[in-house]
């Protein structure tokens, strides 16, 4: 058997379960978004999207789009090297200065993403303090679950936002053992929100570092769009803040921020950070004009907040099985690989609304949805159009719509 007979046979499993993912090619336009070309198809149709990481469309904010023009005529296009070779641009440094200030930190540290982002520094954390234990969510993310393996510390699992069962556990630890909390504030498949105020009584009392991933709330939640810990009054109290600058921010990249010594432990000790070429100073620049414009601005947090509450309200009234979360992020439930698929499939096709389909590993299975983010550009007629494209995309497939089976996970 030949080595691609081998990994033939792995997408082959992918395609029995399910769960084989097919990308679809779209062009975003500038000054058109939520619209896009589908380039997947010949004719390459206008679809409206509606899963869109780039939730308050700043990735044409003229305000990013000018910051990046004026950057890449000024220092060109790549950053030239690592960090520490070359790489540590100007931008660069004034991006992680605005990050710092952003959540009221002493420093900030960009890397590449947001996973590498959480990879790395968690990684770096659970080295550093030896003999540590990690308190990890049971529902964090793929990049927090790797960085904790890649520690080699002990890692216990506390059930989703239970904080009864995270003090339990910090309870059986020696007093004098090193604690790291690992969690999110929104969670971008169920859209619900931790309670940090809790978390952090509990991190307090029993001498606990917290980690908090807010890479789904930065921009979006607090008077300055740092986060749901900023809007809940407890930023000052979380240890280690990381987020994303390809989400609400609309550009690319993740960072970290925190203590001086804990921000330069990690720069000084982690190969994610260490061995890896830095962000071109356009994107750094467009990422500063971004926080900068959204720390000042609350138009577009405001719009995007009433448009995800009449986007939920009318996918209820027409009976649709909307995940009862309370962020942004609007879960349609369908439970089956195959069908999650086919509606999505006829979403695009017959009413060139896309939505990518959310299966397993993503999500458990039998946990499978069309995961809908409305931003402050899907008016009042595009809600009506993606309503009635799902409705009838749910009676066409002999889907379940009645309000008596309004969606829980729990």
């Amino acid at each position: 058997m030949t080595y691609d007979a081998l990994f033939q046979q792995a997408i082959d499993q992918l395609k029995s379960e399910r769960r084989y993912r097919v990308f679809t090619e779209l062009e975003r336009r500038a000054g058109n978004f939520p619209r896009a070309l589908n380039h997947s198809r010949a004719d390459a149709p206008e679809v409206t999207v509606w899963c869109s990481n780039d939730y308050l469309g700043m990735g044409q904010h003229p305000v990013v789009l000018g910051a990046m023009k004026a950057a890449l005529e000024r220092y060109g296009a790549g950053a030239g090297g690592t960090r520490n070779i070359s790489g540590n641009s100007h931008p660069i440094a004034i991006l992680e200065r605005t990050l710092a200030e952003l959540h009221g930190k002493d420093a900030a540290l960009a890397f590449t993403s947001g996973f590498v982002a959480n990879d790395a520094a968690l990684a770096t954390i659970g080295r550093l303090l030896k003999g540590c234990v990690i308190l990890s969510d049971a529902d964090n993310h793929a990049s927090m679950i790797a960085g904790i393996r890649h520690s080699g510390a002990e890692k216990k699992i506390f059930r989703h936002n239970d904080v009864e069962h995270l003090e339990s556990l910090l309870k059986a630890e020696p007093a004098n053992r090193l604690k790291i909390i690992a969690f999110e504030s929104v969670y971008s498949m169920d859209g619900d929100i931790a309670p940090i105020t809790e978390i952090c009584d509990l991190a307090e009392r029993y001498g606990a570092l917290t980690f908090l991933d807010e890479v789904h709330a930065v921009g979006l939640y607090g008077a300055r769009g740092a986060g749901v810990a900023e809007r809940d009054g407890a930023m000052a109290r979380v240890d280690v803040i990381s987020g994303t600058l390809g989400k609400a921010f609309g550009v690319m990249g993740g960072y970290i921020a925190g203590s001086s010594p804990l921000i330069d432990a990690i720069r000084g000790h982690a190969s994610g950070f260490i061995f890896t070429t830095a962000l071109p100073p356009a994107v750094a620049a467009g990422a500063t004009a971004s926080i900068r414009h959204l720390m000042a601005s609350q138009v577009e947090r405001d719009r995007h907040q009433e448009r995800v509450i009449a986007c939920k309200r009318a996918l209820r009234e027409a009976g649709l099985p909307v995940l009862n979360a309370t962020s942004h992020i609007v879960p349609l439930m369908v439970r089956d690989a195959a069908l999650c698929k086919a509606a999505s499939d006829r979403l695009l096709e017959r009413h060139r609304i896309y939505i990518q389909p959310i299966n397993y590993p993503t999500v458990p299975k039998g946990s499978e949805r069309l995961r809908i983010t409305p931003s402050p550009f899907h008016d009042d007629a595009l809600v009506a159009a993606l309503v009635s494209a799902l409705v009838e995309t749910w009676d066409a497939l002999g889907l379940p719509r009645e309000k008596a089976l309004l969606a829980r996970l729990k």
